[in-house]
């Protein structure tokens, strides 16, 4: 007995139910430890000049600084 596509989708579908949860797991795992390297970054000496330079050339190119 051969089955139809819809059910055969079905039965694969329904057999990765899993799988969504454990990417979504990873994927925030991945942006919590990204958004953790940026901030220690971003806290150093080395990255408060670089903001600053990058507000200072923003604010000279709109006429403000």
């Amino acid at each position: 007995m051969t089955t139809s596509p819809a059910a055969r989708l079905r039965l694969r579908l329904r057999n990765q139910k899993g799988i969504s949860t454990a990417e979504y797991a990873v994927v925030t795992a991945a942006g919590c430890g990204f958004g953790g390297i940026l901030i220690k970054l971003l806290t150093s000496d080395w990255g408060k000049s670089l903001l600053k330079k990058i507000f200072d050339v923003f604010l000279s190119m709109i006429g403000v600084g």
